[in-house]
């Protein structure tokens, strides 16, 4: 029925696929630094007071955007040569590329969903950079090409972002981007002629478009234009929410909501499913606590009236049946719950769905049932309920793994969802809701055999006792004997859980006998609202805690050695391997900061930034400072140490982590270095924070990971 409200607040966690399988060679290579010196990086005499602190920052040059300096551009260019001149000359790369291009070309689909009579899926045919959007009679018909965003450039760095479908199924408001970049275009296509029509909406940067009841426009959220230079670093502010009416230009859209007094707000805005209701959802930082508002669409000019007027709880908008709403909330709850509040009438709120042992991250009205999706220790469980919340029974699920979807509208008696693990690619399932039947729909034929592959969870005590769950994936028969290569990737952040999914990448890994192991840390989303504050702000320091235990435990049990255990993180996930790093030096062989935050006192001050200060603090605030600076990666390299052997990865065109993080947190370790072990800047061009990046380009950065890591541990890579 609805889209969950996003506010624009999650940031992207990038996990990268790749597998390896048949003839051999054995190519042993050795583990050596880079030749010659680290490119030159020129060190400045700056320094910031924060609350009586003097911090030098001496990179702070390279804060510019690639666009607008030259001095910047050419040290990113020298940088990347000097990578490159390291990566190309690792035999086994070529192996990992020509594996990856092979393994990629199966066929990928998303979960249909149904409106106006008519099925939208996606489908990827195997190496298509973008995956293209097609149109269907039914759930089984093949259908025709809809839109493939593979004709919108010759690279495939244009991307589909999402897109909206009016209620009868003829208009489909389409949001694209360009290079990975969070800026987004809005056009409307003729859903049966695919004609285009001549409505453009620009300077659209996060949330969806969501149409009227009678197809004639849509909604949306925008910010200002950005000054001249400033469009991949300005500081995320002014959101505001317009009507756009079909057949006007973008400057007749009629404002319907702004807070100038909060010019730091964030607005996500949704349509009930009868087009009586316009819902607000309002936030005040990525933390899902938030306010809530309605608007009534059958009086014209009908004032905005307050459901929930506070940040201290979460509201999440699952579905309506006429004026009742339903969300998803963690008042009283912090594993979740459903409630139901009447817009018509909202004095009460009512509970439909207690919290359970389980946390409730999802629901949907489908079929006359509320479908509700939880987590159990990281694992999925789905189960139905009547209107009143009584059970009607679990969801059979395939296995244990990860379940998505399940959405759809009341009188539908069916609903349709994905469902993976680490050894299960993702496949397509139908759900009759009536019977709770499931069948397969579609399943995309790999060639990996997971019966080779063990999947175990184990629970590992942290710092302070908490326990933690980890995922560990490897080929049976793994010797416990100390000197298995391993990757441990973890994320801990923004109230996000890390679920198990399959990864082409990890299914390379453990083919060239490497082990994986995920960890699920605190201050993400797995075990409710407790486990998220429990690492966040002042308590951060609990999720580098987590991972450090991680990898001690790995250690201990003999699975690896510190000379054999990289580990990876991106975005939120870079700053915890950049923590770690610095903290642990010692303790790791190899490490794989991806697009992280890295300048922990000045990451407010651009994009998306603003929005974090809800999870991670402000230097402007002197509490804040002290603990931010305590971790910084950037401001806590030490010079003089050994690092081990470092990948920094970035994008030019990241707007969401800007690839300052990225440049400074490299200079300083390359500067710093006292040991032999090669620290590399690698930058992606004409590429973002990770979501529409072409399946060329992610080929070419897991083959340069792979390659990196081959290397520093000395690998026996076999070509299959």
């Amino acid at each position: 029925m609805f889209k969950r409200l996003q506010n624009g607040r999650s940031p992207v966690s990038v996990t990268m696929s790749l597998w390896i399988g048949l003839v051999v060679v054995v190519i042993s290579m050795p583990n050596s630094a880079p030749a010659g010196d680290y490119p030159a990086t020129r060190r400045v005499d700056h320094t910031d007071d924060y609350h009586g602190t003097t911090v030098p920052d001496p990179y702070r040059w390279l804060e510019s955007d690639v666009r607008e300096s030259q001095e910047v551009a050419d040290w990113v260019e020298s940088q990347s040569e000097f990578a490159r001149q390291y990566l190309d000359t690792i035999p086994a790369r070529e192996i990992f590329a020509k594996r990856l291009e092979k393994l990629y070309n199966f066929e990928r689909y998303s979960a249909p969903r149904r409106k106006g009579g008519r099925f939208f899926y996606s489908k990827n045919d195997g190496l298509q950079n973008q995956s293209v959007l097609y149109l269907a009679e039914s759930d089984t018909d093949p259908g025709r090409v809809l839109i493939d965003p593979n004709t919108w450039s010759e690279d495939g760095t244009v991307a589909l972002s999402s897109f909206s479908v009016s209620e009868d199924g003829e208009l489909m408001a389409i949001a694209k981007s360009s290079s990975g970049s969070d800026w987004k275009t809005i056009q409307v296509m003729e859903i049966e002629s695919g004609k285009m029509r001549d409505d453009l909406i620009e300077w659209v940067r996060f949330g969806g478009m969501d149409w009227d009841r009678h197809g004639t426009g849509f909604y949306y959220a925008r910010y200002p234009k950005p000054g001249e230079g400033e469009k991949f670093q300005s500081v995320a502010l002014n959101q505001k929410i317009y009507y756009h009416k079909l057949g006007t230009p973008q400057a007749e859209d009629k404002l319907v909501y702004e807070r100038p007094d909060h010019p730091d707000w964030s607005f996500g805005v949704s349509v009930t499913e009868e087009g009586d209701w316009l819902v607000l959802s309002i936030g005040s930082g990525t933390d899902p606590q938030n306010q809530v508002w309605v608007k009534s669409l059958a009086a014209e000019d009908a004032d905005w009236i307050p459901l929930v007027d506070h940040f201290e709880n979460e509201y999440a908008l699952l579905a309506n049946r006429g004026s009742l709403l339903y969300f998803l909330t963690d008042k009283e709850a912090p594993q979740k719950r459903i409630v139901a509040i009447d817009a018509a009438k909202p004095t009460e709120m009512m509970e439909i769905v207690p919290q359970q042992e389980a946390t409730l991250v999802d629901a949907d009205i489908v079929g006359g049932r509320l479908i509700a999706q939880y987590l159990k220790d990281v694992h999925a469980e789905v189960e139905m309920f009547d209107y009143n919340g009584k059970s009607l029974g679990q969801v059979e699920l395939p296995g244990i793994g990860s379940a998505g979807g399940f959405h759809g509208e009341e009188d539908e008696n069916e609903t349709y969802f994905s469902f993976t693990n680490t050894v299960t690619p993702t496949s397509i399932y139908k759900l009759d809701i009536p019977t709770g039947k499931v069948e397969v729909l579609r399943r995309p034929g790999i060639d990996f055999d997971s019966d080779q592959y063990v999947v175990e969870q184990v629970f590992y005590p942290s710092k302070d006792g908490t326990k933690i769950p980890m995922t560990i994936s490897h080929r049976k028969g793994l010797k416990l004997d100390g000197t298995n290569p391993t990757l441990l990737y973890a994320y801990g952040g923004f109230n996000i859980s890390i679920t198990p999914s399959f990864s082409v990448d990890y299914a390379a890994w453990m083919e060239q006998g490497g082990v994986v192991a995920i960890a699920n840390l605190r201050g993400g989303g797995e075990y409710g609202e407790d486990w998220h504050q429990a690492g966040k702000l002042g308590n951060k320091q609990n999720v580098f805690d987590d991972f450090i235990a991680a990898a001690e435990w790995l250690i201990a049990n003999k699975y690896t050695a510190s000379e054999r255990l990289a580990i990876r993180g991106g975005s939120n996930g870079g700053l915890l391997v950049g923590a770690v790093m610095t903290q642990r030096p010692e303790l790791f062989g190899a490490c794989l900061p991806a697009v992280g935050v890295h300048d922990m006192l000045r990451f407010h001050k651009f994009t998306a930034g603003q929005f974090w200060r809800s999870e991670y603090g402000s230097s402007d605030e002197a509490e804040d400072f002290k603990f931010l600076y305590a971790y910084s990666p950037y401001h806590n390299v030490e010079p003089g140490t050994s690092y081990p052997a470092t990948m920094v990865t970035t994008a030019d065109t990241d707007d969401r982590v800007v690839p300052m993080h990225s440049f400074k947190f490299a200079a300083a370790l390359q500067n710093a270095q006292a040991g032999e072990a090669p620290i590399l800047l690698r930058v992606e061009l004409k590429a973002g924070h990770g979501a529409g990046t072409p399946i060329s380009k992610h080929i070419e950065q897991a083959a340069d990971m792979w390659a990196f890591l081959s290397k520093v541990f000395d690998m026996q890579v076999e070509a299959k």
